[in-house]
């Protein structure tokens, strides 16, 4: 450490200007992270906080937006309510629509029709739970559009009044569109097409004969295994677990896929740049290499000093950058999905500084092959 410390003070303007691109490339990691972390829950946080374990499809949906195309029967739910090992399966419905508040506000939601009194029904945060035919509980950052408890929805084109009667715990979102949960019962009433204007009833309701959802949700008993092939098989369905079933929501695999690819070409950027400066550098000091294996420095002790070197530098700026990251985040605005976590915050800091060591490492191994004598008489 004695001689990567006196390096980098005696040329700490290459290795500042080295170290603010490791904390520019920080930056960009901790932007990245937050903004794959903000659109994970912008589009599936309504999904992500199910209890459930799996969600069964109806046989050769498109995995793409799946939850809208599927439509799955009363028979093929009551195939997953037999199952073995399956504890609960419900019917749940899903489609998006359009509507406008009783103050004229227009407002997207994605409606999800769960069991009131099932293991698919959302805690509120204020407000009542599901119970009411006209009743809906909304994501909680409707408040911020002006949504309150007793709030009236008129659903477009079908001029159907659905009545706020709570919110969810948190924020609750599918396909980037705020979720509102109500009775699977009235979402059949919709699907069906048999609803009337004005406030469902629970007459309309009785006289519906609509025994479909779009999927069957699922929660497997505790301690078991659910042999989902082989009951897909029977009930002529396809099942996805919950964190497969997010790239069913539009645009969830699209989205995260980029994201992911821009940071895999950051840390690739990051090993090369770290591995380019300390060849430059590890050549620039080939004299002084030789000079100390002349006197009896090891190779290993010069490896070992040079990659010392090589983690204070990515782990200061590293940091630096990270800090910067996170104050830059805050300051994003509320528009804009942007969610600082800590654990992939961690995970891509951590990455960027192992890919850099491995950069450094692969740069000054040329130390290895550095001759003392030739090196020694070349300077006479």
């Amino acid at each position: 450490m004695f001689l990567a410390l006196r390096e980098l003070r005696f040329a700490r303007g290459r290795f500042t200007l080295m170290g603010i691109v490791i904390a520019l490339i920080s930056v960009l990691v901790v932007m990245l992270s937050g903004l794959s972390s903000g659109l994970v829950n912008d589009g599936v946080s309504g999904l992500k906080s199910m209890p459930a374990t799996a969600f069964a499809f109806d046989e050769g949906t498109m995995t793409d937006n799946a939850f809208s195309r599927s439509v799955v029967d009363d028979e093929q739910l009551a195939v997953w309510q037999d199952a073995e090992g399956v504890a609960a399966a419900e019917p749940m419905g899903v489609n998006i629509v359009n509507g406008v508040t009783d103050d004229e506000t227009q407002i997207d939601l994605t409606l999800f029709g769960v069991e009131p009194s099932g293991f698919l029904a959302p805690e509120v945060s204020s407000g009542d739970g599901l119970g009411a035919v006209d009743g809906i509980v909304v994501s909680e950052p409707l408040r911020d559009a002006g949504i309150s408890v007793g709030t009236v929805i008129t659903l477009d084109r079908m001029d159907v009044e659905l009545t706020v009667v709570g919110f969810t715990q948190g924020q609750a979102t599918f396909g980037h569109v705020d979720v509102a949960y109500l009775p699977i019962d009235t979402w059949r009433l919709l699907a069906a097409g048999q609803s009337q204007p004005g406030a469902p009833t629970q007459e309309q309701v009785d006289a519906l004969d609509f025994g479909y959802s779009s999927v069957v949700a699922l929660q497997a008993a505790d301690g078991t295994s659910v042999d989902f092939e082989a009951v897909d098989a029977d009930a002529g369905t396809t099942t996805m677990t919950l964190t497969e079933a997010f790239n069913a929501s539009p645009g969830y695999e699209a989205e995260t896929l980029t994201l992911s690819m821009i940071q895999v070409f950051l840390y690739v950027i990051c090993a090369l740049v770290v591995g380019a400066f300390f060849t430059v550098w590890t050549i620039q000091r080939t004299h002084d290499i030789a000079v100390l294996r002349a006197v009896g420095a090891s190779s290993r002790y010069l490896l070992r000093d040079s990659l010392a070197q090589a983690a204070i530098l990515l782990v200061g700026f590293t940091a630096v950058g990270v800090a910067a990251g996170v104050g830059m985040g805050a300051l994003m605005p509320d528009a804009m999905p942007f969610d600082l976590e800590f654990e992939p915050i961690a995970v891509a800091s951590v990455l960027t500084i192992v890919l850099g060591l491995i950069g450094a490492a692969v740069a000054v191994v040329r130390i290895t092959r550095v001759d003392p004598a030739r090196a020694l008489g070349g300077q006479r």
